[in-house]
């Protein structure tokens, strides 16, 4: 049982301070009846709470696939510069959202937001390798002894040790690149370190979870509940998230967001 006003709170839609005026004014019923006090206690999977008589639309956890854009920070609140959350309506800004990892400031791509603090603790965690996908173009021509480098591990000029991790050359300047972990500046680092620096960096897919192509750069959806359940389902070892097609045929799904930028 949770208080009212922080049930509909949760919504986004309206402020606690809000809900004790609307329930004063009787424009909330809960099993229609007008709620007696903001402070009361509700079931809100069972209760059937109405707003001016609709549907608050109470949902215990939000999921939002973002197309993150370049210049854009992967962070809930910065005095100075855009965050991801600035990308988002006031009503999703509310529902207390975090990025799920982060990306650079300069790396465009999937970005998963959510208030469901213990998926996105999973989906982090090394143990449950869910596997990171990214797009990268680089300043050099790639070669088969970086593909065997990333396979085998690599430990960088600083001491920071990566795990063995996947590079599939698309062209002498192009490649995708699968991790099973996200250090600080991960991808490029381990490239830079093979003499590549990344020009330009995407990340296409994490685990189950792909970007989907018909979202441009700032905008985002709902998850599907085919997805939520394919990325709980992977952080509980029900399925694999490595990816099985080559990368050819994972190239041509991605073809639209592919594109040079």
């Amino acid at each position: 049982m949770e208080r009212l006003d922080k049930v509909i709170s949760a919504t986004g839609k309206k402020s606690r301070r809000e809900v004790k005026l609307l329930v004063r004014q009787g424009r909330i019923l809960v099993d229609g009846v007008p709620a007696s006090a903001a402070e009361m206690k509700v079931d809100p999977e069972t209760a059937t709470i109405l707003l001016d008589g609709e549907s608050i639309g109470y949902e215990k956890f939000t999921y939002v696939m973002l197309h993150k854009p370049s210049g854009v920070l992967s962070a809930v609140e910065d005095s100075r510069q855009q965050t991801v959350l600035d990308l988002l309506p006031v009503e999703l800004r509310r529902r207390n959202l975090s990025p799920v990892g982060r990306l650079d400031k300069d790396t465009e791509g999937l970005l998963l937001l959510t208030n469901d603090g213990a998926l996105s603790h999973q989906l982090l965690h090394p143990k449950s390798h869910v596997d990171k996908v990214y797009y990268a173009q680089v300043d050099g021509a790639l070669e088969n002894a970086d593909c065997v480098a990333f396979a085998a591990g690599m430990t960088l000029g600083d001491g920071l040790a990566c795990l063995p991790a996947q590079l599939e050359i698309l062209s002498p300047e192009e490649a995708l690149v699968t991790l099973r972990e996200g250090k600080f500046h991960q991808v490029k680092r381990m490239l830079a370190a093979r003499g590549k620096p990344v020009l330009y960096l995407k990340r296409l897919a994490m685990g189950p979870l792909q970007l989907d192509e018909t979202l441009a750069p700032g905008e985002y959806r709902s998850l599907t509940e085919e997805e939520i359940a394919a990325l709980q389902s992977a952080v509980n070892g029900l399925i694999s998230t490595e990816r099985q097609k080559s990368s050819k045929d994972f190239c041509g799904k991605y073809e639209k967001i592919l594109a040079k930028p």
